[in-house]
């Protein structure tokens, strides 16, 4: 189970976010970096008794640097205000590769899984397969146990029909997707609870067709 010393330090962040503040507090920092990649460990340990793809990550490999790339950004705060955790067979790859996403915040804790901004070439074939077998992936993203874990798949869509596809295609809704997202929120008090690690590799387990379905995508590239 996280501590709460980790929300504290993250809500802190928030509030002082800059160099000098950070430097001054950097033990705290690292108490809480450790305290989050203790959870993605024993996630990692639950998710590989039914996804042996992720057997043996180093969970430092799969938790985000918490320094922002702010080169593009208007918002030039050095520091996120979040940890966050992508866990695939491919560590930290969350644009190459599904996988389950822990975040956590204050105020903004959610669990998540699918493909994020997929690069072109990925996301010509996961639109490619749903074409060809859209029912089957409706199915997965209409199950009772997938609606009641994440609700919706979630991302961002086109408007218009993606090249090489028919508007009146059947499954035009799900082709018109730029991300296959699922999402769900969860309240702070429920990733501070002891059992939060089992609670999470459950709703992960329902998730794994998902993203079985948009991995399976990436031999066509």
């Amino acid at each position: 189970m996280l501590s709460k010393r980790t929300f504290a330090f993250l809500a802190a962040l928030k509030k002082h976010n800059d160099r000098d503040w950070f430097l001054e507090n950097k033990p705290a920092y690292l108490e809480a970096k450790e305290d989050f990649e203790t959870l993605v460990g024993e996630l990692i340990q639950r998710i590989a008794a039914f996804d042996k793809s992720v057997q043996g990550l180093d969970p430092r490999k799969c938790s985000f640097r918490i320094f922002r790339d702010a080169r593009f950004s208007k918002d030039k705060s050095p520091y996120k205000t979040n940890f966050g955790a992508h866990i695939s067979a491919k560590e930290n790859k969350f644009q190459e590769r599904a996988g389950y996403y822990l975040h956590v915040e204050p105020g903004n804790c959610f669990l998540g899984g699918g493909a994020y901004t997929p690069s072109s070439p990925w996301l010509k074939a996961i639109r490619n397969a749903i074409a060809e077998d859209g029912k089957f992936f409706r199915r997965l993203i209409t199950a009772p146990a997938f609606k009641k874990q994440f609700g919706a798949m979630t991302g961002d869509t086109v408007k218009t029909v993606p090249q090489g596809f028919s508007k009146e295609h059947t499954h035009i809704d799900l082709l018109r997707h730029k991300d296959f997202l699922a999402m769900r929120q969860l309240k702070d008090a429920e990733v501070l609870a002891p059992g939060f690690a089992k609670e999470a590799a459950a709703a992960f387990k329902v998730l794994m067709p998902f993203e079985r379905f948009l991995n399976d995508t990436l031999e066509d590239i």
